[in-house]
């Protein structure tokens, strides 16, 4: 076996190797993440109302809130209610409102408080889905990189046995 073949046969089988290990760490801290979220969720006793949903939304109606994607949808709801309450108005559109108004407007300074609130709910169960979405990336890639460790192992073993 030629140096360059011996040197190729060593390195796929050193690459694939290592990636063979590391993709079910991955794929576990993968997973692990996703339980994690799911009982970070379960602990906030978060559930849709059982009617009034959204037509998009209705068949969440009634559930409990443990999904990344269930997370997204509550979030929108979260954002329809801000909406609503503040008459269609962002938290910087009615803090601008109220510091224009010389913040002595209480009825301003609790709406600004209600829409803050309410997006910084928004926000915590965006990021939740967002995680939820990184997490399946991180298991994608788990799985990937053992499927291509594996298959380099087999190029080292086919070039071994080839020589």
């Amino acid at each position: 076996m030629s140096v360059v073949r011996a040197t190729a046969v060593v390195l796929l089988g050193a690459a694939g190797a290592a990636m063979v290990a590391a993709g079910p760490v991955m794929a576990a801290q993968g997973r692990k993440a996703r339980a994690e979220i799911q009982a970070e969720l379960r602990e906030q006793a978060i559930s849709f109302p059982g009617k009034g949903l959204p037509a998009g939304l209705a068949v969440h109606e009634g559930k409990p809130v443990l999904t990344g994607p269930q997370a997204r949808a509550y979030a929108q709801v979260i954002g329809h209610n801000v909406l609503t309450a503040t008459g269609g108005r962002t938290y910087a559109e009615v803090s601008a409102e109220l510091f224009a108004a010389g913040g002595g407007d209480g009825k301003l300074a609790e709406l600004r408080q209600t829409a803050f609130t309410g997006q910084m709910l928004r926000a915590s169960l965006l990021n939740a889905y967002q995680a939820w979405q990184l997490s399946a990336l991180v298991i994608a890639l788990g799985a990937l990189l053992t499927v291509t460790g594996a298959a380099l192992l087999a190029a080292s073993t086919t070039l071994a046995v080839a020589a």
